[in-house]
C-alpha cells in the first residue's frame, strides 16, 4: 500500500550581484503586490463592501501592469504576482471563523522583513550541474548538498540575511511504512529540561537565545545611536539580523537532531497538546486592571519561546508519518499533579519546580517524570478506551488540602 508524501529541500543560492538585485526587485514587486490588494480590501472593509477574491484582484493586477505608475510590474514574471494574489485569498479566507467574522487581518509587508516570492510552475532543475532555472531570472548555482526526490510542485525563493535561498517543494509515492520500534513513549515539555521522556531519559534545553542575549541587546543599543537608514545605521542592522540567523539556526539544528533520535527510537509518541500562543501571552494588561509580576512572566515568555515546542511536535509529527510511526496529543491538564502510582490529584504533590512527592501514598520522583509518566498513561487510555481522563472534570483542589483523589477510570 503506498501514500502520497510531500517534502520540501531548502539550499542556499549562490547568485551573481546581477541575479541578487533582480532578485530584490521581484520581492519587492510582489511585496507591492500583496499590499495594494491588502489595502484595497482594507478599505472596501471599512465602507462595509465585499472583499476582493483572487479572479477580481487579478484583473486589478493586469491593469496595474499597463499602467505608467506601476508599469515596472511588467519587468517581474506573471505567476510569482498572481500567487502572491492567492495567497493573500488564502490569507482572508483563515481569518473567518466558524461564524464568518473576520477575526484575524492579513498584515502588511515590511521591506527587507519577508522577501520572497514563489514560482508555481515554469523552473528547471538540473541536480547533476548544480543549477536550478527561474524565469526571468536564468540559471542560477546552487549548494547541492543532498538529493531532490520526487516530482518538483513550486519553488519558492527567499532572503535569510544577505543570502538568497530556494526552497524546492516535491510530492512522490511511497510504500507505508512498519516503524522498525515497537516501543511507546511519553513526552514532559518544560524550561528546566527541555524534554522529559517517561522511560527517565531527558534532554536539556539549548536556550540559543538566552546564550547570545546580551550581546544581541549590545548590538541594538549600538543601532538606536546611529541615523536611521544610514550608511552606518544599515551596517549596525547587518550585524544584527546575523545574529538572530545564528540564534534561529542553532534552535533549528537542535530541534531537527532531538526529534530525529527520538522519533527513530519509538513508534507511538505522546505529547502534550499545548498551546504556546496563550501560554506566553504578556501579563502586562493595561490601566483599569494592571498586570501581576509581569517581569517574572516575561521572563518565562521568553523561556517558552525560545524552547520552540510547536516545533519541535510539528517535526516530530511529519518525521514519524514518514517512519511509520505515530504522535498523539493529549490534555496537559493536571499533569504535574497527579501521582502515577495512587492517582492522587493536589497541588500539594508538586513540592517546588522539580520535586513530586504524593501527599497520599509518598511517592517521590522528578516532577518533570511525573509529568511524561501520566503523558503516557493517557496516551494507552486513549488508545484503549477512546478517553483519557476524568481529570478534565474534576475541580482544582484548594491549597492545603490532601483528602481528594480520583480514580482515574474510562
Amino acid at each position: 500500500m503506498k501514500k502520497m508524501i510531500r517534502k520540501a529541500f531548502k539550499f542556499r543560492l549562490n547568485t551573481t550581484s546581477e541575479q541578487s538585485q533582480k532578485m530584490i526587485e521581484f520581492a519587492g514587486a510582489n511585496r507591492f503586490v500583496w499590499n495594494k490588494a491588502l489595502a484595497m480590501n482594507l478599505f472596501r472593509l471599512e465602507q462595509k463592501q465585499p472583499l476582493l477574491w483572487y479572479n477580481e484582484l487579478a484583473f486589478w493586477l493586469k491593469l496595474w501592469k499597463s499602467s505608467e505608475d506601476y508599469g515596472f510590474l511588467k519587468t517581474v514574471h506573471s505567476q510569482p504576482l498572481q500567487q502572491t494574489l492567492k495567497n493573500l485569498e488564502k490569507a482572508f479566507k483563515d481569518g473567518f471563523d466558524k461564524k464568518q467574522s473576520l477575526k484575524r487581518v492579513p498584515r502588511f509587508k515590511k521591506k527587507r522583513a519577508s522577501d520572497s516570492f514563489r514560482y508555481p510552475q515554469g523552473f528547471k532543475l538540473e541536480q547533476e550541474s548544480n543549477k536550478v532555472f527561474f524565469p526571468k531570472i536564468g540559471w542560477v548555482k546552487y549548494r547541492n548538498s543532498r538529493q531532490v526526490i520526487g516530482d518538483v510542485k513550486n519553488m519558492t525563493i527567499s532572503r535569510k540575511g544577505k543570502h538568497w535561498y530556494v526552497s524546492i517543494q516535491t510530492e512522490y509515492e511511497a510504500e507505508i511504512q512498519h516503524h522498525k520500534s515497537t516501543s511507546m513513549v511519553g513526552i514532559d515539555m518544560g524550561i528546566t529540561r527541555f524534554a522529559t521522556l517517561s522511560d527517565g531519559s531527558y534532554i536539556e534545553p539549548l536556550n540559543s537565545f538566552r546564550k547570545l542575549s546580551k550581546k544581541l541587546a549590545f548590538e541594538q543599543r549600538k543601532l538606536s545611536k546611529k541615523v536611521r537608514f544610514s550608511a552606518n545605521w544599515k551596517k549596525q542592522k547587518q550585524i544584527i539580523t546575523r545574529l538572530h540567523e545564528r540564534i534561529a539556526n542553532a534552535r533549528l539544528d537542535f530541534l531537527h537532531k532531538t526529534s530525529t533520535e527520538i522519533s527513530k527510537n519509538h513508534a507511538m509518541i505522546v505529547v502534550e497538546d499545548l498551546k504556546v500562543r496563550n501560554m506566553s501571552k504578556s501579563s502586562k494588561g493595561n490601566i483599569e486592571q494592571p498586570g501581576k509580576n509581569v517581569k517574572a512572566k516575561s521572563g518565562l515568555n521568553k523561556s517558552i519561546l525560545d524552547q520552540g515546542w510547536g516545533m519541535f511536535v510539528s517535526f516530530l509529527e511529519y518525521k514519524q508519518a514518514w517512519s511509520g510511526g505515530d504522535v498523539m496529543r493529549v490534555n496537559p491538564q493536571y499533569t504535574s499533579q497527579i501521582c502515577p502510582s495512587c492517582h492522587h490529584v493536589s497541588r500539594d504533590n508538586r513540592k517546588s519546580q522539580s520535586a513530586f512527592a504524593c501527599t497520599e501514598c509518598g511517592f517521590k520522583a522528578n516532577a518533570d517524570l511525573v509529568g511524561a509518566l501520566n503523558v503516557l498513561e493517557r496516551g494507552h487510555r486513549l488508545l484503549a478506551c477512546g478517553v483519557e481522563t476524568l481529570v478534565s472534570s474534576v475541580k482544582q483542589e484548594p491549597v492545603g488540602s490532601s483528602n481528594t483523589s480520583l480514580l482515574l477510570t474510562a
